[in-house]
């Protein structure tokens, strides 16, 4: 029972991330579940001969070998449905902490993936205070007890020291911590290199990591809308061995358009197929000379962050979306998919009149529902009925299953990938929730909203779209026979102009 308590501790947070992550930790208690993990023995035994892992540099261009042979990291950042990796042409995988490491370690080894070992480094934005000398010394030994643990194991590939340490940080003694581990590791593990994780590429994380972080063997760089760039300024920032991304994908919510109440423009399956296609194609793929060693996508799985569809390249229901189809494109090189998912490319709002829009200024609707020219997103009144279309690229199938939903916005959005709760669907009366075409009873409270569809095939593999949504009051429906007004904020705007 108590080692059950300490793993589901450390395990808490989305995707191995520790408990760092989730919660402010002081030296003491952080001490206290450190040795206290150790002591219940979370990791058995590992006899096995491990596999070397090598970086070389030739005629100015940086490979990594396993097992003597070169090796291009085609990878999935997460450690579920391991099976599928192999099946779309990966070969390993990438963990952000040590939970469950044993079970993923020989998981992974029996299907013939390697894979990038994390260590959660404490953050400052979580609390952790890297000058406070004993946290950081019982940190040190409590990852080089990890390491003294699974250096031999067949399936280790790289050492991965820290993930996104410098976002929202401002004490760089981090990096002497991380120095620490990785010249430890250097010294007991002559086998495997090691690398950490920067968030973004940044020219001072770049001078840090070089200055006081030397035993560093490879840089890993989580870029989303910016890979391109990354990819272009790693060696004018300074860096002159080899590096990975370590997390790319779909533009991040941080970087897409908004409507007006704020609420991020999610792209759909298909824009992400081809983001993920052309930038693993253009700015992965394409660039051994460059020294990039391969690449991590995020996320294999699902997680709720900002949306529940945003980062995941599973659904909701696991089932594998379009952009598995662009990394199978991208790791098999050539070779025909063996089929595809659902085209979605958006949600079209049927209705013919417009409602209101705030940025149009003083002006009336007919009967209700605004959008924007693009529709990528929707305004309309508490109650009302709207019609929406999903849209796709290709005939609709007789074998495709719809879904329609509404979901509240995310208000309790983090940074950096920390855990946010799923929301649950609001109530509503949704006739036709089952075919391309829906009739939704919009909730009657205002807010924010997003409506979502999801078109699955017979393979079991998935497309969908969302739309962000903001239900006015129904007092501001001219249909309720009451004038509408922008100039009297109280009865006539929404609350997110007030």
């Amino acid at each position: 029972m108590a080692s059950d308590f300490i793993h589901s501790v450390f395990c808490r947070s989305v995707f191995c991330r520790s408990v760092f992550c989730s919660s402010v930790f002081s030296s003491s208690v952080f001490r206290f579940f450190a040795l206290l993990w150790l002591s219940f023995g979370c990791f058995d035994d590992v006899e096995a001969q491990p596999i070397p892992v090598r970086i070389a540099q030739e005629n100015g261009m940086w490979t990594l070998t396993r097992d003597g042979k070169p090796y291009e990291i085609k990878g999935a950042g997460g450690h579920v449905h391991m099976a599928h990796v192999v099946a779309t042409g990966g070969n390993s995988l990438r963990t952000w902490g040590i939970e469950r490491a044993q079970h993923i370690l020989d998981s992974a080894h029996e299907l013939g993936l390697s894979v990038m070992l994390g260590f959660w480094m404490g953050h400052e934005r979580h609390g952790f205070d890297y000058d406070d000398t004993l946290a950081v010394r019982e940190q040190f030994r409590h990852f080089a007890a990890a390491v003294d643990r699974f250096k031999n194991h067949p399936a280790l590939l790289i050492w991965g020291i820290g993930n996104e340490v410098d976002l929202f940080y401002s004490n760089i003694r981090v990096w002497s911590a991380i120095q620490d581990l990785a010249a430890y590791i250097h010294q007991v593990d002559p086998h495997h290199p090691t690398s950490t994780v920067t968030a973004g590429l940044d020219s001072m994380e770049v001078h840090w990591i070089n200055t006081m972080a030397p035993d560093i063997d490879i840089l890993g760089v989580n870029t989303y809308g910016d890979l391109a760039s990354a990819v272009s300024k790693i060696k004018i920032f300074g860096w002159n061995k080899p590096y990975v991304i370590t997390e790319w994908g779909p533009n991040g919510h941080w970087e897409v358009a908004k409507a007006p109440w704020g609420a991020p423009i999610e792209q759909s399956s298909e824009s992400k197929y081809e983001t993920y296609l052309e930038r693993y194609t253009q700015y992965i793929a394409a660039n051994p000379l460059k020294s990039c060693i391969g690449s991590y996508a995020f996320l294999w799985g699902q997680k709720q962050e900002t949306t529940e569809s945003w980062y995941g390249l599973f659904d909701v229901a696991n089932r594998p979306t379009r952009s598995i189809d662009a990394l199978e494109q991208g790791w098999k090189k050539g070779v025909a998919l063996s089929g595809t998912g659902p085209r979605v490319t958006s949600i079209r709002i049927l209705d013919e009149s417009m409602a209101p829009s705030p940025s149009a200024g003083n002006q009336e609707s007919k009967k209700g529902v605004q959008h924007s020219i693009s529709q990528r997103y929707i305004q309309a009144y508490g109650g009302q009925r709207i019609k929406a279309e999903v849209q796709l690229l290709e005939p609709l199938s007789e074998s495709y299953r719809f879904q329609w939903k509404i979901l509240p916005e995310a208000t309790n959005t983090g940074a950096g990938g920390d855990f946010e709760q799923s929301l649950n669907p609001a109530a509503l009366r949704i006739k036709g929730s089952r075919s391309p075409q829906a009739e939704i009873d919009l909730p009657s409270a205002e807010g924010a909203y997003r409506l979502y569809v999801y078109v699955v095939d017979e393979q079991q593999k998935s497309g969908y779209a969302n739309l962000p949504l903001y239900v006015l009051p129904k007092a501001m429906n001219p249909a309720n026979h009451q004038r509408f007004r922008w100039s009297n904020p109280s009865l006539s705007s929404p609350s997110y102009l007030q």
